[in-house]
């Protein structure tokens, strides 16, 4: 393997924006991660409405933190319409 070739966890999608499943073991960490820390914290919530505002913030930043791991872990994404000839 070549030391500048960078490995993607993340593939680019084939349509539309966005990168699709994981393709490695750490990129399925990853998700994973972030499904059980998400449904963690909507535990933690259940029953009250005074947490739902602290609950907004932790899944915005929990998604914040997966995109930011997804753009540098995968594929360079944009709008894509399937396979160019």
């Amino acid at each position: 393997m070549e030391k500048d070739k960078k490995t993607i966890w993340f593939p680019a999608k084939k349509y539309g924006f966005g990168w699709g499943f994981p393709i490695t073991w750490q990129g399925w960490t990853v998700l994973f991660s972030y499904i059980l820390l998400n449904l963690v914290g909507s535990k933690s919530v259940t029953g009250s409405t005074s947490k739902v505002g602290f609950f907004i913030v932790y899944v915005v930043f929990l998604t914040a933190v997966l995109i930011f791991i997804c753009w540098k872990k995968g594929e360079k994404t944009g709008w894509r319409w399937g396979n160019k000839k």
